[in-house]
């Protein structure tokens, strides 16, 4: 008889230490489904490796998920670049495949989007890709609707499954 035990795991507001680690998960993660930077996913996006400094705006919020001590996951919170001000969008999802199935990226969300309520939003955007099926029934499951037209200008021009839900 075998059976799985669930880690551990830890959710809390990045910090300025985290920058290296958390970046590490978004390339790990990346590459694992072939997310590459000329594609314009987050592997590309320059601030990758200071996210701290990123959220630290107001309107913004990251978290990472921890397990022993070692970040093995992250999202966060930001308003829409180039949209309405009532639109924000939910960035940066990754988690590394030990800490996934276990809950924490819907629990991730739903604190990114009490954030986003707090803060005045309205309504919660987010792009990803076709092949992140597992994060896209999540989406579904927690209200977002699929559209056809992207929102704001994110540079990720190859994600083509683009999601809003009302706050």
């Amino acid at each position: 008889m075998s059976f799985v035990t669930p880690l551990q795991l830890t959710m809390r507001p990045l910090t300025a230490r985290d920058n290296p680690a958390i970046a590490r998960v978004i390339r790990a993660v990346s590459a694992e489904y072939g997310l590459t930077a000329d594609k314009g996913y987050t592997v590309a996006d320059p601030n990758l490796d200071t996210l701290y400094e990123v959220y630290s705006q107001p309107g913004h919020a990251y978290w990472v998920v921890e397990h022993e001590g070692d970040v093995v996951g992250g999202g966060g919170i930001a308003p829409l670049q180039c949209s309405e001000p009532d639109i924000c969008e939910l960035q940066k999802m990754y988690f590394l495949p030990q800490a996934r199935g276990q809950g924490l990226a819907k629990k991730l969300a739903l604190q990114a989007m009490a954030f986003a309520r707090e803060q005045g939003f309205r309504r919660c955007y987010l792009e990803t890709t076709a092949s992140l099926t597992q994060a896209i029934a999540l989406y579904e499951r927690l209200g977002f609707e699929h559209i056809d037209e992207p929102l704001g200008c994110t540079g990720h021009v190859d994600c083509e499954v683009r999601m809003l839900k009302s706050l």
